[in-house]
């Protein structure tokens, strides 16, 4: 059995190198398409890759494959954690739920306040609200990393927990929010899928290949419902089985309980690939935006604005002052080991909405509307690098206080001792 610590300390470990990968990939894009291979750059995003069987067929771009098809593997990976953690993880009980709960709360609710102010009166803008309400885990930790190991493993949970419960805010915002003209009929089939998945789940079925083989079947009905494909990644790994008892023989004839985690194998094996390629490979191909041309003023336009403040005011306030809250009311506690300040300093790396925020402004915005994609995408990366760069410099300097004040103490009481 994997212990506990070890598994986190791992995922954190993951989590933050992917974050740096996706800077890389991030300013990779954002080259390619403001030098001579920007024609190549989106000939490769816009190059057709089709799957045929029988009437059957899938035809989208590289891009929207991209974004539908390998990011649903990523949801997979989102739905496998949820699921972990809420049964047996860091987010098991009601006292380690309420504070980073309580925050992702915030963290939604004021952003999309934040955006509204502005954009309010315009039909079409107001689609975008959610978009500065996401938080991007692995760019976060990747941040987190950066300041250094005397960051208390604490703050690292209470990050990873909140964006694990943003996510699911996210998850439930595209599938009520975000969908386009639904088919009855193909979503009808879908949910054939998911009665399959719940089947396989209560008859104890080990092999994680039938899982995967009826979550394909629900994501092409989700695909052609309507229905954003992602959230069938979502389904299908919330209902993976967790934990399965097998009865086996033994080497002295009698049977033997050996506990198998369909859930568990399939996030060992999903996650680096999801870490390490589908995560930069959607930031490779989202986040490329040509500046020739661009008029600065359209940051200053409605959508850009709300997006820009929304990441790095509405999320710093939206967390910090709920968990402030929680904790002045006795609902919560701040995390062991954790300063206030440094919890601020969490607080606005939670702004760092990137990879989510891209996703949803995609759905916000797809077929036009009111968004100027230069320009939100832009908002995004302001925002997004914003919140990374004030939020890793003062958490660097509320550690260097905390490791000060020790230093100072220990100094004081060795004195007195003497």
């Amino acid at each position: 059995m994997m212990d506990k610590s070890s598994f986190i300390g791992r995922f954190l470990a993951l989590e933050s190198a992917a974050g740096i990968i996706l800077i890389v990939a991030t300013l990779l894009a954002m080259i390619l398409k403001n030098s001579p291979l920007a024609a190549d750059y989106q000939s490769l995003l816009m190059l057709p890759v089709g799957i045929n069987i029988g009437e059957l067929g899938i035809n989208k771009p590289f891009l929207l494959w991209i974004n539908d098809g390998f990011m649903a593997i990523f949801f997979l990976v989102v739905g496998l954690e949820i699921k972990r953690e809420l049964i047996e993880g860091h987010l098991q009980t009601n006292a380690q739920r309420v504070l980073p709960f309580i925050g992702a709360i915030g963290g939604v609710a004021i952003p999309a306040g934040v955006y509204l102010l502005f954009n309010w009166e315009n039909q079409l803008s107001r689609h975008g609200w959610a978009i500065p309400t996401a938080t991007d885990i692995a760019f976060a930790l990747g941040i987190l990393a950066l300041a250094g190991k005397n960051v208390p493993v604490t703050l690292k949970i209470f990050l990873m927990a909140l964006a694990i419960f943003d996510d699911f805010i996210a998850i439930v915002v595209v599938a009520i929010f975000y969908t386009s003209e639904l088919s009855l009929t193909v979503l009808g089939l879908s949910l054939i899928g998911i009665v399959g998945l719940i089947i396989l789940n209560l008859c104890q079925v080990s092999r994680v290949a039938a899982y995967i083989l009826v979550g394909l079947f629900v994501w092409v009905c989700v695909l052609k419902s309507g229905v954003h494909a992602t959230l069938a990644g979502v389904v299908t790994g919330l209902l993976i089985p967790l934990k399965i008892s097998k009865k086996q023989p033994s080497h002295n004839a009698h049977l033997k309980e050996t506990i198998l985690s369909p859930s568990k194998s399939l996030i060992h094996s999903l996650h680096p690939w999801v870490a390490f390629g589908i995560l930069p490979l959607f930031a490779f191909a989202n986040a490329g935006i040509s500046l020739e041309g661009f008029d600065v003023q359209k940051l200053f336009h409605p959508i850009p604005l709300g997006i820009i403040l929304g990441l790095f005011v509405g999320k710093q306030l939206g967390v910090f002052s709920f968990c402030w809250i929680a904790i002045k009311l006795g609902i919560a506690k701040l995390p062991d080991k954790a300063t206030w300040l440094q919890l601020y300093a969490i607080s606005i790396l939670c702004g760092i909405g990137f990879t989510m925020s891209l996703f949803i402004g995609a759905l916000a915005f797809q077929y036009g509307g009111a968004g100027d994609a230069k320009a939100d995408r832009l908002a995004i990366l302001i925002g997004s690098m914003s919140s990374a760069l004030i939020g890793f410099l003062l958490l660097k300097a509320s550690v260097k206080n905390t490791i000060t004040k020790t230093t100072n103490d220990a100094a004081t009481n060795k004195s007195s001792a003497d």
